[in-house]
């Protein structure tokens, strides 16, 4: 650390070793230019995206002065209550990516309807489905919170607007995916499909600085499993018969109910995160397009596994599921490989 005319940082309540890391790591726009290749159009989407997420991450700090708390009194397009906080983050998300110019089309899971950018000037390849607050049912009780995305490139002429047919696609077609999660630390988790990259927001200075690339314990980690167990009786028996198991050979159970909360636990300490179908949600709960896509991407290129078990008559990779519409759901088990197929050996068995 320089010494200016024997002034120190140390003199103004500034540590060294804190210059030196807010300096010399790594940031998450300089990510984004160096990873995009060259490709403009991608990173001011990447930048568009980080920007939401620092400005959705504002807006949950100040929930409780500004009265940000409960519900807005209105459901969204899956039937959920719809809490004050979904409604700023998906103006936020939607304002952020429309702003971008490099968006056709746009799905949340808090609108109906696909946003379709018809205006030629202000459009431009990419497809993008976000859930711009997952977990927002547990933000009253101050429960980490976030938000995900997955990204394709359109296949239709650029001369048109885009349909939904262009995003309407296996998820093994998807060019990017990500989360942010809001909780102790405002974290954005990042895959353009060649690894998983983990970024942390210092408030002080406003940017995303490089944490470390994510990758499953190769050993599957900790024995952890998380599931919602007041389900367990709906369930299929090879779900049920690995949650017993689990019970009697030292796993842990831990569930938030905030999936963004549950995966990045599993990413990070290993085990298996399970939202299976059961006899009331016969496709499971959780959203493909949104949820399932992007952390399936994310799981995978960690090193993981993520499988729908039995769906549609058969066990198949999420990321090959088609969706049927923009809002459509499947089930999901995913985390380490060791967990994982341990289930989809029970279902071969079954």
């Amino acid at each position: 650390m320089a010494d200016y005319h024997g002034l120190k940082p140390s003199q103004f309540g500034l540590e060294p070793e804190m210059i030196s890391k807010r300096v010399n790591t790594m940031t998450l726009t300089q990510f984004i230019v160096e990873d995009t290749q060259g490709d403009q159009q991608l990173a001011l989407l990447m930048n568009a995206i980080q920007h939401a997420c620092k400005v959705c991450a504002n807006a949950i700090k100040k929930a409780g002065p500004c009265d940000l708390y409960g519900l807005a009194g209105t459901e969204n397009s899956t039937g959920d209550d719809v809490k004050k906080l979904d409604l700023i983050a998906n103006t936020v998300w939607v304002d952020s990516l429309k702003h971008s110019g490099v968006c056709c089309l746009l799905v949340s899971e808090e609108e109906e309807e696909p946003i379709i950018i018809e205006d030629a000037d202000k459009r431009g390849p990419f497809c993008v489905a976000f859930d711009p607050l997952d977990g927002s049912s547990n933000i009253d009780c101050n429960v980490s919170v976030g938000s995900i995305f997955s990204v394709y490139r359109r296949k239709s002429s650029p001369d048109t607007p885009a349909t939904v047919q262009d995003i309407l696609r296996p998820g093994q077609e998807c060019i990017a995916a990500g989360y942010s999660m809001f909780g102790a630390a405002t974290e954005l988790v990042i895959t353009y499909g060649q690894g998983v990259y983990r970024f942390a927001l210092d408030r002080a200075i406003g940017e995303f600085l490089f944490v470390e690339q994510v990758k499953f314990p190769k050993d599957g980690g900790k024995k952890i499993y998380s599931c919602n167990e007041g389900n367990l009786h709906s369930w299929d028996q090879p779900i049920k018969d690995f949650v017993k198991e689990c019970k009697t050979t030292g796993y842990s159970a831990r569930y938030v109910g905030s999936m963004v909360s549950d995966v990045h636990r599993t990413l990070l300490y290993g085990g298996i995160f399970l939202y299976p179908a059961d006899k009331k949600s016969k496709k499971g709960k959780l959203r493909v397009l949104y949820e399932g896509f992007p952390m399936a991407m994310i799981t995978e290129q960690a090193g993981g596994v993520a499988s729908t078990g039995m769906f549609k008559g058969k066990v198949q990779r999420i990321l090959e599921v088609m969706p049927e519409h923009i809002h459509d759901r499947c089930p999901i088990i995913m985390g380490g490989e060791r967990d994982v197929k341990e289930v989809l050996a029970l279902y071969q068995s079954a």
